[in-house]
């Protein structure tokens, strides 16, 4: 009995005894592999977490960060390595090629002691490009077969890589040869000027990959190797960091320089009539004055005064964008029979306008064209602003080429347009139709691509205007456009209250009379006399004169932006009734936003003959 008693207690000693001797082989053994794998992680991290603030920031930001680490902290080896991976073919989604592109320069400062741990590290890198890229595949299937293409590529690839990283080649061959330490080396010098010329052929004018000479990835070796040397040639680096920050700060010199060019420029093109659109007018007015005087004549004048009928008001010298003005809106009409266009133009386009529309009738649609020189009751005795347009002071202040101290430097508001009465006729209405109750204004950078029969039918509640308001947009605010330090701007209007837009409006005519908006607008006009209330346009004396006078629309009625911004919701333009060009970027013009040409394009006639002797096309 003892004897088992005593084998029984042996067997959990020696289980203990040998539990004490392999538990600090175990724990030892668990610290090593924990240690090892934190040190995986330790590279890794930082690569990933620089990885996403790079995505993050914008692509120059990104370049010249990528550019002052390369040159600060990679290695000679290291940076070898890096342009072999650069200037393999693309293989994988947008995600591997801008991880290698970022973690060239993030890994860089991960300096590993060997071979195999540097091999480690390009295959997690690997693994965590493939990751990124598709969910559906495993870590060792990663490994395995870094090269595999993604079956669902979400992001932007990027094909450009190879022209961005000749392009820092030459930034940094430029930072080198304005160091003392390589100027002295007259070798250095023309070899690196040599490689300079030759990656400066191989970019010539590309802007992608494949715009590049098959020789461009020799000539990157080449660069690469002679850069390799004038790094070693530098004993301190803070000299190179200093001058790449030089050079940044100048770059963002330069860039508010061409950026202030660029919007003059801009603003100059706006001005500016195409060869096709001058050709036209003069094509179309001798045309019209071979015509006898019954050809003149337009069909259907008895509806011109019919308040029943739908009317609209348009106020142009650009006859071919009045032309898509008329054909999309009677196009979109469901009783074309019903509507009838009032033009007012120039007497220099008044022929042309004519002839147009004779050539071109607008099928059951009625036209009407004016001009505006035989308005005689229009002079400088009735209207402020036609006296002011014609002082000395105004015509000095858009033409004359000096500039005082108190000039404005923003080209836009010295545009010679705003000389043009033309602009200003909208506030003219029931003088101009005195026999209507209700207009549609609408501007000559509109297209029509909805029946607008509807906006008569409309209740506008005793308002005067029916527009559709701009609220959401910071920069359509009554404090953008009115000068609110002066008193009496600042005690009659709400800084922050919104503004709406021109381009298609309902107006009541009789509403228009009976609270005398014409007076009103007259009255502002006299202050404002010497433009210290809002400097140009037609929009700040609007906002002022129909102040709490406006019918806010439907937003589908009227979408804006078009000129300007290329943003704009596809959805909202396919919705609305009417899409505005408002901005400089007008369709007819080259500078115009190609993606939405095609919606003013569709509703001209190239094949038209006066469109082909001036050689007009899309």
């Amino acid at each position: 009995m003892k004897m088992k008693m005593k084998m029984w207690m042996r067997k959990p000693v020696l289980i203990f005894l040998f539990i004490t001797v392999l538990a600090p082989i175990v724990l030892y053994t668990d610290h090593k592999l924990t240690t090892f794998s934190g040190y995986e992680f330790d590279i890794q991290d930082p690569s990933t977490l620089e990885l996403s603030v790079a995505q993050e920031e914008p692509e120059a930001d990104a370049r010249v960060e990528s550019l002052t680490r390369s040159v600060v902290h990679v290695s000679d080896g290291e940076r070898s390595r890096r342009t072999r991976q650069l200037n393999e073919e693309p293989k994988d989604t947008g995600t591997d090629e801008e991880d290698n592109i970022i973690r060239q320069v993030t890994q860089g400062e991960n300096r590993l002691e060997s071979v195999e741990n540097k091999e480690h590290v390009k295959l997690k890198g690997a693994e965590h490009s493939m990751l990124a890229s598709s969910q559906a595949e495993t870590k060792p299937e990663a490994q395995k077969a870094g090269k595999t293409k993604s079956e669902k590529p979400n992001k932007r690839v990027l094909v450009d890589n190879r022209v961005r990283y000749l392009k820092d080649q030459l930034i940094r061959a430029r930072v080198y040869l304005s160091l003392s330490s390589t100027r002295s080396n007259p070798q250095f010098n023309r070899e690196l000027r040599l490689r300079m010329k030759e990656v400066l052929r191989a970019l010539s004018d590309a802007i992608k990959d494949a715009d590049l000479p098959k020789n461009a990835y020799d000539k990157l070796k080449a660069m690469e190797q002679t850069l390799a040397k004038g790094k070693q040639m530098q004993d301190d680096c803070t000299a190179v960091v200093k001058k790449l920050r030089a050079i940044i700060h100048s770059t963002e010199e330069q860039l508010r320089v061409h950026q202030k060019q660029a919007l003059f420029l801009t603003h100059l093109t706006a001005k500016t009539v195409p060869k096709g659109l001058h050709c036209l007018p003069l094509r179309l007015s001798t045309e019209y004055y071979s015509l006898n005087s019954s050809a003149q004549q337009f069909p259907n004048q008895e509806k011109l005064d019919d308040p029943e009928l739908f009317h609209y008001a348009l106020f142009s010298d650009n006859v071919l964008a009045t032309a898509v003005v008329v054909n999309s809106t009677v196009t979109n009409a469901k009783e074309p029979w019903k509507h009838v266009f009032h033009l007012v133009t120039d007497k220099l386009n008044y022929a042309a306008m004519r002839m147009w529309f004779l050539a071109n009738p607008p099928g059951k649609a009625t036209i009407q064209v004016q001009n505006i020189d035989e308005f005689t009751w229009l002079n400088a005795s009735y209207s402020p602003v036609l006296k002011q347009l014609a002082s000395q002071n105004m015509i000095d202040y858009y033409f004359k080429t000096h500039k005082s101290a108190d000039s404005d430097s923003n080209p836009k508001f010295r545009n010679p347009k705003y000389l043009s009465m033309m602009n200003h006729l909208r506030f003219y209405l029931p003088e101009i139709f005195p026999k209507l109750s209700k207009v549609v204004f609408l501007d000559d950078d509109i297209v029509v691509q909805k029946d607008l029969s509807g906006l008569w039918a409309i209740d506008l509640k005793g308002k005067v205007n029916g527009a559709v308001e701009t609220c959401g947009e910071n920069f359509h605010r009554f404090d953008r456009y009115l000068n609110f330090s002066y008193p009496i701007i600042a005690k009659n209007f709400d800084p922050r209250a919104c503004g709406w837009a021109y381009g298609m409006n309902v107006f009541d005519l009789e509403e228009w009379k009976r609270q005398n908006i014409t007076d009103v607008y007259h009255s502002w006009q006299n202050l404002n006399h010497e433009r210290q209330l809002w400097k140009l346009g037609t929009l700040p004396p609007g906002l002022i004169t129909f102040w709490k006078r406006v019918f806010p629309l439907e937003k589908s009625w009227h979408v804006l932006g078009l000129g300007y911004n290329p943003s704009v919701s596809q959805k909202d333009i396919e919705r609305a009734a009417v899409i505005h060009y408002n901005g400089n970027l007008k369709p007819w013009l080259e500078i115009g936003i190609p993606k939405f040409r095609g919606y003013w394009n569709r509703f001209v006639d190239y094949d038209q003959v006066y469109m082909r002797d001036c050689n007009m096309s899309p």
